[in-house]
């Protein structure tokens, strides 16, 4: 989440006009993230969230992540409902960029996950895979395997400058996944940026499962290596933690089975979770405009993740 996009109070008015919401009471940007431009919005009904989707997100796309986020929401998971304005379109125009109103559901993300944390986390993810088996929406993943290589060529000029020898491991990196990218293993939809700032806790219990505009069809397995990634290290990237590890994937296979494929392809599917992510910060990092309202992220907390994975095997990624 950021703010690339400014909106005017009379702009939020007439666009609010549409609804049958009230009017604004409290609207404020929210800084986190780097993909669209996001409002808290309070009206004299209630709590919302406003998405403004920025260049990096396909206008023709956007059906799919609505559809997909009410699909999850029909199936009773604790995901956020688009909301249809009065002639039932959920997908509008505020101040030149397609936008929606989503549902505001309660809860808290966390920064260090404890194991129990983490349990859930893993659980919520394979229902979620359950509940998207009969999902019939398909997008084809922009930021997989030819994807970065994509962002490769685009950071490489500048790279080095994060530091010296950047660009020589990201190339060496690619030469490994284009050479042992795992094949046959079962697709689905998946989230694919399952961050703990994407998933909220009430009282312990997954409360809210947030931005799916990285969703695609995908290797379903690669879902849980994004979330090991993201979840199994401090947030600099320097520490691993087993037992949050063996937490989350007792957590998702208490939900969802993982096949002993799946199981013996995580090492490199983590290899290219982590790659993924150093790239896009890296891309961010170089390319966020002077001015915007945006957090960059660190790529190096990826790099150090990459380096940690490239002698990693089943056992150690599971806790065993």
């Amino acid at each position: 989440m950021a703010v690339y996009t400014q909106v005017s109070a009379d702009a939020l008015a007439e666009f609010l006009s549409r609804y049958d919401l009230g009017e604004a009471v409290t609207f404020k940007g929210i800084a986190e993230g780097v993909q669209n431009s996001n409002y808290f919005v309070e009206t004299t009904h209630g709590r919302y969230f406003l998405t403004l989707y920025e260049h990096r997100v396909d206008l023709n796309e956007l059906p799919y992540f609505l559809s997909l986020m009410t699909h999850l929401a029909d199936k009773g998971l604790p995901v956020p409902r688009p909301l249809t304005d009065r002639k039932g379109v959920a997908l509008q125009m505020l101040a030149g960029r397609p936008a929606c109103l989503i549902e505001f559901l309660r809860g808290v993300s966390v920064n260090e996950p404890t194991p129990a944390e983490c349990r859930a986390a893993g659980e919520a993810l394979g229902a979620m895979h359950v509940a998207l088996a009969d999902f019939k929406g398909h997008r084809i993943n922009d930021l997989a395997l030819p994807g970065w290589h994509d962002l490769a060529d685009a950071c490489a000029a500048r790279a080095n400058e994060l530091p010296e020898g950047l660009a020589t491991q990201i190339a060496d990196e690619l030469a490994f996944l284009d050479a042992n990218w795992p094949k046959g293993l079962a697709t689905s939809a998946i989230h694919a940026d399952l961050f703990p700032d994407n998933l909220m806790f009430t009282a312990g219990k997954v409360s809210a499962l947030i931005d799916f505009y990285f969703a695609a069809t995908d290797i379903r397995a690669y879902d849980l290596a994004v979330m090991h990634t993201a979840w199994c290290f401090s947030s600099d990237g320097a520490t691993y933690f087993p037992e949050r590890a063996a937490a989350l994937v007792a957590g998702y296979r208490a939900a969802h089975v993982l096949t002993d494929a799946e199981l013996a392809a995580l090492p490199v599917l983590c290899r290219g979770a982590a790659l993924r992510f150093l790239l896009t910060r890296a891309f961010d990092w170089i390319n966020t405009p002077a001015g915007a309202l945006v957090t960059r992220k660190d790529p190096l907390a990826f790099a150090r993740r990459l380096d940690w994975y490239h002698s990693a095997t089943a056992d150690t990624l599971t806790g065993a």
